[in-house]
């Protein structure tokens, strides 16, 4: 962003000067004209350093803005007009990153650039999914639809992926917990109950002994494991940002018992729900195929869609194709194929999208009913075995302190 220096004169007739950021000098009139001053001079001060580096931008944030355009361009507001609104009122520290992709996207547009060129300059914040419905949108002349479809799309997309933390955070807190108070115990109560037993001098119960080692090894070697453990970690990490460690994790989730048919839920309705977005935005057959199997999440949903669209690209039709990938499950292939045949597969698609929404939040449900006890049972064996371990002499006192 560029920072101009202006002289305008305000709706009451007095001049008033001051600063404003643009990507261009046209961008900075049409900014300066929309808080409804005249602009007299405009002088050039610099470029604000590190303006072109965007941070993430929050779903919450990209929502809203989808949302407030498809409202604005539907009442007839003019694109840059439209943008520069938003730009305007875009002010809170927390919507900086906003505030900066809305300036250069409208700098882009004010320069030729249709608003599907301009947003895939950034593709850190804007989809694949979201650019291809835009450029189909404003060649359809439906760009104030697509937008509010793309809005709902997100939202739904959001709330989905709030469901699935909203359920994993009990667990995972619960375990979290459970370590700290685990490590508490063994660094600083384990090692004063050592110091009254080892003042009995006789031998103390298996249990009790290895638990007393065990606090002598972590803190003789906390240095030594905090590092194992962060390079661990870090390796875990490193090993699934690889191609072939992301495809073995993605295929070991869809084996696991309790989880891997909630993820195939997942996938399926994230694939239907942008499947149908897609076709309904007019997007080619062929391309719906790439962007879907990119915005699937998963290597065994992605391959599978690949094959689907190259026997597609054959001739095939989507459900006689889809039919041959077990991963898609037969109620889904059956209202395809119901699609296919009324010409209404974009509506099918987003029914299918809604079953599968609501099969996920009973499976939620019923994971979070039976997680629960699980993890009671955990907290039990782990903190409760270790405080059994610890009186284990004091309920033998008589036979310690006699040597019996």
């Amino acid at each position: 962003m560029i920072t101009y220096a202006y002289q305008a004169r305000n709706p009451e007739g007095k001049t008033v000067s001051g600063e404003t950021d643009a990507v261009n000098e046209e961008n900075a009139i049409s900014v300066l004209m929309g808080r409804g001053l005249l602009v007299l001079s405009l002088e050039e001060r610099g470029v604000r350093k590190g303006s072109r580096k965007v941070a993430q931008v929050a779903d919450s944030d990209l929502v809203m803005f989808t949302r407030q355009l498809a409202t604005m361009v539907d009442a007839g507001l003019p694109l840059v007009s439209a943008l520069t609104a938003l730009y305007e009122q875009t002010t809170s520290r927390k919507q900086a990153p906003l505030r900066l992709v809305i300036g250069e996207v409208m700098g882009r547009v004010q320069q030729g650039e249709t608003f599907a060129e301009a947003i895939s300059k950034f593709p850190q914040v804007f989809s694949r999914l979201y650019i291809s419905m835009v450029k189909a949108g404003e060649m359809g002349g439906m760009l104030a639809e697509i937008l509010d479809r793309l809005a709902g799309f997100l939202e739904a997309s959001a709330r989905l992926t709030k469901k699935v933390k909203s359920a994993m955070t009990y667990p995972i807190s619960v375990i979290s917990i459970a370590f700290l108070i685990t490590v508490f115990l063994l660094v600083k109560v384990v090692p004063t109950f050592g110091e009254i037993f080892g003042s009995f001098g006789k031998k103390l119960p298996g249990p009790t002994q290895v638990l007393l080692d065990l606090s002598s090894f972590i803190r003789g070697h906390w240095l030594i494991l905090t590092l194992a453990l962060v390079g661990i970690f870090v390796a875990i990490n490193q090993i699934l940002k690889t191609e072939r460690g992301k495809q073995a994790w993605d295929t070991y989730k869809m084996k696991m018992p309790v989880f891997g048919p909630l993820i195939q839920k997942i996938c399926m309705s994230r694939f239907a729900r942008t499947f149908a977005q897609l076709i309904r935005a007019g997007v080619p057959i062929l391309d719906v195929m790439a962007i879907v199997g990119e915005t699937s999440g998963n290597f065994l949903a992605e391959r599978a869609i690949r094959l689907v669209a190259i026997d597609v690209e054959k001739g095939d039709t989507l459900a006689a194709a889809m039919a041959k990938q077990p991963l898609f499950p037969p109620i889904m292939l059956r209202m395809i194929s119901a699609g296919e045949a009324t010409g209404k597969i974009d509506a099918m698609l987003d029914k299918i999208a809604d079953f599968w929404d609501e099969e996920i939040e009973a499976t939620l449900s019923a994971l979070t009913s039976l997680i629960e006890p699980f993890l009671i049972v955990f907290l039990g064996v782990v903190v409760g075995g270790i405080v059994v371990a610890l009186f284990l002499p004091i309920f033998q006192m008589s036979e310690v302190v006699s040597g019996k």
